[in-house]
């Protein structure tokens, strides 16, 4: 039984909705139509590097940072840094963008259906106002990707628009392939491209890439082409994805305990959740008796009983939550989120 339990709330994690962008709906060079929800913070990270030819066989990191969060349903804000962007007027190769996202068609990531968005945005380096209509149509395992930017002073020049296109197969619920490229209609420039492999990461909000593009950074004049390196005209690389929920981050600043859920009044018995175990993989009480959890570690965990049993929810840091078990039993129990961590409350 426990066996089944554990394997319907891994299917679940996966199946639900996450409250973080999956690289499963997206290709590598793609920002796509997603916003985050308020109070989740969004951290991208998109490591290339260039390898030259003999007989330096020099390795040259390309990594852009991203950063975002919703302010509205729908509506979000970001941040986009990367360290070296190809130069063109400057001789910095730091490249930076804010940009804005209103996803105004189309329901959440992960649902079947077309998605539209418009985001504009300021490239400090370029100097240049931006700005980027995206749409997306998902069906089953396939999502297809396209894009209209508008570049106002692109790579420092004149006004150009780009156009981008790509699709995206999802083989099973954890696996992905993508692709997709871009060209500015006017201008010497080269094509973008990209090509990448995408994991979902079970049970977790958290998604992986292996990319391979000619793309520098993910700005979107970044994206609106490609660059050359001498003789080898191709970058090899990874992307990760991390949701950082706001409201966690509430136990680094206050003292004392956290919420107390449940049941109130003294416990026979407590049991402290730290470094992703249960102390006492075993608890005996009488009946009528209270066992308490006491969450210690810094991030959130819950009590989920297998069988029957009420449910903790979301016990943040610091907290609490205590069960009064009024009837003779054994009650084994897990943490929905870390289905390895077990425990089991036998009442006499």
């Amino acid at each position: 039984m426990r066996r089944i339990v554990v394997a319907t709330a891994l299917a679940a994690l996966v199946a639900a909705p996450l409250h973080a962008q999956s690289l499963l709906y997206r290709s590598p060079d793609w920002s796509g139509t997603w916003v985050a929800d308020p109070g989740v913070l969004q951290f991208n990270f998109i490591h290339r590097f260039y390898v030259a030819p003999s007989p330096s066989r020099a390795f040259v990191n390309f990594p852009t940072f991203t950063f975002a969060t919703g302010v509205a349903h729908n509506v979000g804000v970001g941040f986009r840094f990367a360290t070296r962007s190809i130069p063109d007027t400057t001789s910095s190769t730091n490249e930076s963008e804010l940009f804005a996202r209103w996803r105004f068609w189309g329901a959440s990531e992960g649902s079947d259906g077309f998605a539209a968005s418009i985001s504009p945005a300021y490239n400090f380096r370029a100097k240049s106002f931006d700005a980027e209509l995206a749409a997306d149509y998902s069906a089953g395992p396939i999502t297809v990707l396209g894009a209209v930017r508008e570049l106002t002073k692109a790579f420092g020049g004149t006004a150009q628009t780009a156009l981008a296109g790509g699709v995206v197969l999802r083989l099973n619920p954890y696996v992905a392939l993508s692709g997709d490229y871009a060209k500015t209609l006017s201008g010497d420039t080269t094509a973008a491209w990209g090509f990448s492999v995408q994991i979902l990461i079970p049970g977790s909000p958290h998604s992986f890439a292996l990319e391979m593009s000619n793309v520098a950074s993910n700005t979107y004049q970044g994206s609106s082409r490609g660059i050359k390196l001498g003789p080898v005209q191709h970058m090899y690389g990874f992307e990760f994805t991390i949701p950082m929920h706001l409201s966690r981050f509430g136990a680094l600043f206050r003292g004392g305990a956290g919420p107390a859920l449940g049941a109130s009044g003294a416990a026979a018995a407590e049991v402290v959740v730290q470094a992703l175990k249960y102390s006492s993989d075993t608890v005996r009480i009488a009946a009528g008796q209270i066992v308490r959890w006491i969450n210690r570690d810094p991030l959130d965990h819950t009590i989920t009983f297998d069988v029957e049993g009420p449910t903790s929810g979301s016990l943040p840091a610091k907290g609490s939550y205590g069960v009064k078990f009024d009837r003779p039993g054994t009650y084994p129990y897990h943490c929905t989120p870390h289905p390895f961590m077990t425990g089991v409350v036998i009442v006499k």
